[in-house]
């Protein structure tokens, strides 16, 4: 191995272990979420004990041109075993079919209402779509969304009790038909199903899930509108619910599946558009920031800024300083067998906790996708530049620009779509 070639194999393996091993450290705190039993206590109908009769909940769908997946999502929604449903669908001035799909629905369910609005954004479309809905429970969703029939049920069961002000449920790719996705389809596991039952149990969870959130009208009222001035407005209402004073819960098996990027510029677009949002919401809500003010959710947003905003910019200093490390003093210290880099690198860390993560998430059939899993120190380095790219657009005052992904359509998961609806004529 030439000298960078070995500085770089070194910085993505030292980023690997550092990730490893806050990841261990938390992953007591799944098992307790695990432990302490989800389903007792269970609410009139199967919903949440804060509810004395089942909640009516509004979907709010806001959507720009979602007009090749926008089908398969009210079809889910209307399969769903929670009867007090309405489904508000705000299109954001598409040129494609969209408002069609919309309009089809709403004249054959009175479930469904059928908005459309200049082109405002998804926070703008989604307050729309909250202006016009009348639930207790307001369920903000993406248009890609597959559901299951008891996933809004199982999502209510998160308002355990009433200190919980949101719910955040388990978002799974619904295409893995590609190399990448099927990479993102296993790993997304430790960041979604082992990450979010920790950090529920700590009080601690940073964000709703834009594709599968639900709130409280009530809370809602409290916190104010969606904000239209960020790319990160779920992670941004989020942190309005905690600054409230509310918890925010997670629901593993309130599960929705959507489209992860299949390829690796819609993969590159969409983490800029996250790492620009995080930027945006941290500066906003800077004073949050390591505040004891604020409990346990203060002091992990200190931590959360130091690894997800300072950190990369350390890991490229770090490239640096190796390569000339390298060259300066060789290869010797290095190690030498292909088990010792292993385990220098601290892949098997990795590993381990993703099996974890896994059979946590009770998803052991994703493990046929485990071969991907060589591509995974790649996929990381990738994301150590997303934040860069992200603070120069920042810096520069760039256009918030949705770069919403383009869709594909695809639905690898077999029986979630049935008897397809042929759709507007």
């Amino acid at each position: 191995m030439t000298g960078v070639a070995i500085a770089l194999v070194l910085v993505i393996g030292v980023s690997l272990l550092a990730v490893g091993i806050v990841r261990l450290a938390i992953l007591p705190w799944a098992i307790v979420f695990e432990l302490r039993g989800r389903s007792k206590g269970l609410g009139p109908a199967g919903c949440g004990p804060l509810f004395i009769e089942p909640p009516l909940v509004s979907v709010i769908i806001p959507a720009f041109e979602e007009g090749r997946v926008i089908g398969n999502c009210i079809q889910s929604l209307l399969r769903s075993d929670h009867a007090r449903l309405e489904i508000v669908c705000v299109d954001d001035g598409s040129a494609d079919d969209t408002y069609d799909w919309m309009r089809h629905f709403a004249a054959a369910d009175p479930r469904v209402q059928a908005i459309r609005q200049v082109n405002g954004g998804k926070g703008s479309a989604l307050n729309t779509g909250i202006a016009a809905s009348h639930g207790e429970v307001l369920l903000l969703a993406d248009a890609d969304g597959i559901f299951r029939p008891d996933t809004v049920t199982r999502l209510l069961r998160g308002f355990r009790d009433e200190k919980v002000g949101a719910v955040c449920g388990n978002d799974r790719p619904v295409n893995t038909d590609r190399i990448l996705t099927r990479l993102l389809a296993l790993i997304s596991h430790v960041g979604t199903g082992l990450m979010r039952r920790a950090l529920d149990t700590l009080g601690c969870l940073p964000i709703v899930s834009g594709n599968i959130g639900a709130f409280r009208r009530d809370v809602l009222e409290q916190t104010g509108p969606v904000d239209t001035s960020t790319l990160g407005e779920d992670l941004e209402l989020t942190w309005r619910v905690h600054r409230s004073g509310y918890q925010v819960a997670f629901a593993p098996d309130a599960v929705v599946y959507a489209e992860s990027p299949s390829t690796l510029r819609g993969l590159w677009r969409q983490r800029v558009r996250w790492a620009r949002g995080l930027l945006q919401v941290t500066a906003l809500h800077r004073r949050m920031v390591g505040n004891p003010r604020y409990g346990a959710f203060g002091v992990y947003l200190l931590f959360n800024t130091v690894s997800q905003v300072i950190a990369p910019f350390l890991q490229v200093l770090g490239a640096i300083a190796l390569v000339v490390l390298v060259v300066v003093q060789g290869t010797r210290w290095l190690p030498e067998s292909l088990v010792a880099w292993i385990l220098f690198v601290g892949l098997g860390m990795s590993v381990v906790l993703l099996l974890a993560a896994v059979l946590v998430d009770r998803a052991p059939r994703d493990l046929r996708h485990a071969w991907t899993i060589v591509l995974w120190p790649l996929y990381s380095t990738l994301m150590t530049f997303v934040i860069l790219d992200a603070a120069r657009l920042e810096l520069s005052n760039a256009e918030n620009r949705w770069n919403k992904l383009e869709r594909t359509g695809t639905v690898s998961v077999d029986g979630l779509v049935d008897d397809q609806d042929p759709g507007p004529s």
